[in-house]
């Protein structure tokens, strides 16, 4: 099962993870003892990169061609885990809400974060087996549209619709790079998008967020007030912030500090220069993994073109929608920031997809003899 192989994991990468990880915890510590005056918090959070690290050690150890053989098994197991939300007893119950978490005790589990990573590793093995039928007729893109369907229907049961977003985003994205036709893509993703659209129209209060944020001023007595407070904490923090833990609005202004707005939280607290070193450390990130895709693609192991291309996509769009969350380009919706937020299940998912890259990374780097057992 595990595989010996000479390369190491990228040096510079691997450096820019740790130190983003160790930055975020800082972060989220800093953002939830404020709010809930407890360090229990930052504790479990630092149980959370302790158990995603010891399992990013595994996936270093093992070839892609593991996770292909185990995708379907994977997939399977994860749509299970989504229904077991809504089973009393099982399932956490309705938090916030919704129902998207399982009880484990200590803490609870979300199978939506799960299924964002394995909907990547199994899309990515249903392209590498139905290449031609998904670039030459529609049979291959209806087959990808029922995969999208099952995950997409329970999540949005779960009422997880920024889940859901991401997970069917990065599906079309990895359908659309494995050749299909923009034009039957197109199709598909529009009925994708009606339905969204109706499940948001028919739900009230996700209706009137959407309607108020761009109907309203935002500074009016009528604007969305965490936007505003947001807003506001960034431009408290100036160049250089107010100080690590000194900041004021994760007290009582912003509900969810440590999760969905620990971007405006870093920018009042250590300021520009703090967002500026998140978002050079993920234009990095990225710009590594997607070079590390095209290598992949050049050695012609689609699979592990799949998984990287799709990893940096779901990276590239949560990143992106939870940053203008906080800037108020767009409204606030439960997006965590990778490897800044609180958050058990995407904070040890998050980890793995990134052990993966590197994994991709070191594949490729590996002698030609080695590299023809890859995939």
């Amino acid at each position: 099962m595990f595989d010996k192989i000479e390369q190491k994991p990228d040096k510079k990468l691997l450096l820019v993870i740790l130190a983003l990880t160790v930055f975020g915890w800082i972060m989220s510590a800093s953002a939830s003892v404020g709010h809930f005056g407890t360090f229990s918090y930052a504790l479990k959070q630092g149980l959370f990169i302790l158990l995603g690290g010891v399992a990013a050690v595994l996936v270093l150890r093992l070839p892609l061609s593991f996770f292909k053989k185990h995708s379907l098994l994977a997939f399977i197991i994860t749509l299970v885990l989504l229904v077991l939300v809504f089973i009393p007893g099982i399932g956490a119950g309705k938090i916030n809400g919704a129902y998207r978490w399982i009880d484990l005790g200590l803490f609870n589990f979300q199978p939506s974060e799960m299924m964002k990573l394995v909907m990547i590793l199994f899309m990515a093995n249903f392209l590498v087996e139905e290449q031609e039928h998904v670039t030459k007729s529609l049979k291959g893109l209806f087959n990808a549209l029922f995969i999208i369907a099952l995950s997409g229907a329970l999540t949005m049961a779960e009422t997880d619709l920024g889940a859901t977003i991401i997970i069917t985003a990065t599906a079309l994205i990895m359908v659309f790079v494995a050749g299909s036709y923009v034009k039957e893509l197109l199709y598909m993703g529009t009925t994708i998008l009606l339905g969204l659209s109706i499940f948001v129209y028919f739900n009230p209060a996700r209706w009137d967020r959407a309607i108020s944020f761009w109907a309203n001023d935002l500074w009016g007595k009528d604007g969305v007030h965490q936007t505003k407070q947001a807003l506001l904490g960034i431009a408290r923090g100036d160049w250089f912030g107010t100080g690590l833990g000194s900041g004021i609005q994760k007290y009582t202004k912003l509900p969810e500090p440590h999760t969905d707005m620990i971007f405006a939280i870093t920018g009042e607290e250590l300021g520009i220069v703090g967002l500026l070193f998140i978002l050079f450390s993920f234009v990095y990130i990225l710009t590594k993994g997607f070079r590390i895709a095209a290598k992949a693609s050049r050695n012609g192991k689609k699979y592990s073109y799949y998984v990287a291309y799709g990893i940096c996509s779901w990276f590239s769009m949560q990143i992106s929608v939870n940053i203008a969350m906080n800037i108020g380009l767009m409204p606030i919706k439960g997006f965590t920031l990778p490897l800044i937020s609180y958050g058990g299940s995407s904070m040890v998912f998050t980890i793995i997809a990134l052990a993966l890259l590197l994994r991709i990374d070191m594949e490729n780097r590996a002698d030609y003899s080695k590299r023809k057992t890859y995939v």
